[in-house]
């Protein structure tokens, strides 16, 4: 399985000594201008990448040219420029990094981020099919490159763009709630006046089927043969109430606990409160 052998090799490179040299050279040729689309890996940045995309171009997008609108950082060079002065929107999942001038944040909850990105990373053979064991090496910051949710969250919002005003924050839980109000924040935030007509064009045209529909015609994504290693996969909002233990509640707890309550998620110890029933008289 030659492809599975060199996504292996390319992951394992990624959280090596030699990631240092080439993301400093990935962040070469940007612009004061630019904007960051940012977040922790797995929280909707792809799906929101399309959107802003359709509604900032006015063109169709798909998995095959999508880096030449709001491109991933290391193919920035040749993306369109989409904002005043010739400003680019780029992708990011780094930290903040004094290189970027104006960002928007977009934070889910690390629960369902763990487990998207488990179901995708198992699919492709670079994460222990047992969660136990994924788990710990997630939260420990050993599971990607780019350390753990709660560090990253705290890069960005104790960071000078949020001190200065130049650091959106979007949750995905509101973007999924409600993401003609989200995406119109987000315009206003790039300075780009849009009517709603135009916003509700780009929603329509990347809803979970017609993103999967996308997905399924690119010649660029490894094609999964499971749901559960799709790309695209439902966006689900505290899917992880469905699946978690309360073990595994309580590690996100022992790591994460301070960084879920800054963000209004809720506790190990609220979730279970709601799982007891009440008794009578209580």
């Amino acid at each position: 399985m030659p492809v599975l052998k060199n996504t292996t090799f390319r992951a394992n490179l990624a959280k090596s000594p030699v990631r240092r040299p080439l993301i400093w050279l990935r962040h070469r040729g940007l612009h004061d201008s630019d904007m960051f689309l940012a977040s922790y890996p797995r929280s909707g940045n792809t799906w929101l990448r399309f959107v802003l995309s359709e509604a900032l171009s006015g063109e169709e997008i798909d998995f095959d040219n999508i880096n030449s609108f709001i491109p991933e950082l290391k193919w920035h060079k040749d993306a369109r420029p989409l904002l005043q002065g010739n400003g680019r929107v780029i992708k990011t999942h780094e930290h903040y990094r004094k290189e970027y001038k104006k960002a928007i944040y977009i934070v889910r909850d690390v629960r369902d981020c763990a487990l998207s990105q488990h179901a995708r990373t198992k699919e492709i053979g670079i994460s222990p099919p047992d969660f136990d064991v994924y788990l710990r090496q997630y939260l420990e910051g050993h599971a990607n490159q780019y350390g753990t949710w709660h560090q990253h969250l705290r890069s960005w919002l104790d960071g000078p763009l949020a001190k200065e005003g130049k650091l959106l924050v979007i949750k995905f839980e509101d973007l999924r709630r409600n993401p003609e109000d989200a995406v119109t924040r987000m315009v206003q935030f790039a300075g780009i006046p849009m009517d709603a007509e135009r916003i509700r064009a780009a929603l329509a045209n990347n809803s979970v089927d017609r993103m999967r529909a996308k997905e399924e015609k690119s010649q660029k994504l490894f094609q999964s043969k499971t749901e559960q290693g799709r790309f695209v996969r439902k966006g689900a909002v505290q899917g992880w109430r469905a699946t978690m233990t309360p073990a595994q509640l309580q590690m996100f707890e022992r790591y994460a606990g301070p960084e879920l309550a800054r963000m209004g998620y809720s506790s190990a110890a609220e979730v279970e409160a709601a799982r007891v029933p009440q008794s009578v008289g209580s």
